[in-house]
């Protein structure tokens, strides 16, 4: 993507971050975020940083590409406040398509995949339903999706479905604190010598794909134009106990992870995705393997080692 007016909403966050400073070189990028969990030290100088919400009139609209990122993304946020976290992430988005749709003619937004069911791979087709209101709450983006592709011939509008991103806390994932990537949790624990805590058994499994890649998908459907549901993953799975195993061998540890039971109804076990329709529609592919990620986590924590032992 080069020469494009770009509004990323959720611009200061983890996944928002790492794409405006992407686009920022070849493009005129504006990271819209109201600072809920972002920050604008996550963004390069490049990028013209504006404080708001999604549900705000008033800020720029006249752009040519939409990335809406802007969300309460945690499960725990909406059962806090399920008011707030539906109109956030349903009003919002709204908000966001009708104040950019005269000048805009791409839209791609953040999805969710947590109603996927534990019998992977997933596809994008596979049917779902709403347990929790935060799945209710973007599962409603996606039939607003519908409704604008179908209404509106001039514009595109397509969901993302993320599956277990991750950066670690050496990167724009620092700010998330406990709603981290829980790779980037525990290995920010075990880099102390302390012991990461697992739910269940340790033979859940997650689908771990680097934000690098979320970044790279995101303006790879854009280009593209498309419209629908696109899963962005790895096509692969690693389980909980097979993960603190790469990150004893990435930190020289040999820690020991505790189990305690599943505390959650609804809860997702296993995790994989099918990315075959993502792949077909743009040739993406994801480029760092999880060993490889995990070793991208842990390296500042190496680092650190060896400036204490000098």
């Amino acid at each position: 993507m080069k020469n494009r007016h770009v509004l990323v909403t959720g611009g200061a966050g983890f996944v928002g971050s790492t794409l405006a400073n992407a686009l920022a070189p070849d493009n005129d990028v504006i990271a819209l975020d109201d600072l809920h969990l972002g920050t604008p030290d996550n963004l390069d100088d490049q990028v013209t940083f504006v404080e708001g919400s999604a549900l705000d009139d008033g800020w720029p609209a006249d752009v040519d590409v939409v990335f809406h990122l802007a969300a309460l993304s945690s499960r725990a946020m909406l059962e806090e406040n399920p008011q707030r976290g539906t109109r956030v992430n349903v009003e919002g988005m709204v908000n966001v398509i009708e104040r950019t749709r005269e000048h805009a003619d791409t839209i791609v937004y953040a999805g969710t995949s947590s109603m996927y069911d534990d019998d992977p791979p997933a596809h994008e087709d596979d049917p779902v339903a709403a347990a929790t209101c935060y799945e209710a709450s973007m599962l409603a983006r996606d039939r607003y999706m519908e409704y604008y592709n179908e209404f509106y011939d001039d514009l595109a509008v397509a969901s993302t479905r993320f599956s277990s991103v991750y950066e670690g806390y050496g990167g724009n994932e620092a700010h998330k604190g406990g709603y981290a990537n829980t790779v980037s949790q525990w290995a920010a624990k075990m880099a102390e010598g302390d012991r990461p805590v697992l739910w269940g058994d340790g033979s859940q499994t997650r689908d771990y794909v680097h934000v690098s890649d979320v970044a790279r998908a995101l303006e790879a459907v854009a280009d593209k134009r498309l419209s629908g549901a696109y899963n962005v993953g790895t096509g692969e799975n690693y389980s909980f106990d097979e993960t603190v195993d790469l990150l004893n061998k990435a930190l020289g540890t040999d820690i020991d992870p505790e189990y305690e039971p599943v505390p959650l109804t609804a809860y997702n076990y296993q995790q994989r995705f099918d990315v075959t329709k993502l792949r077909e529609a743009t040739g993406w592919e994801p480029t760092v393997s999880f060993p490889e990620g995990v070793q991208r986590v842990c390296a500042p924590y190496e680092s650190e080692a060896r400036a204490g032992s000098d």
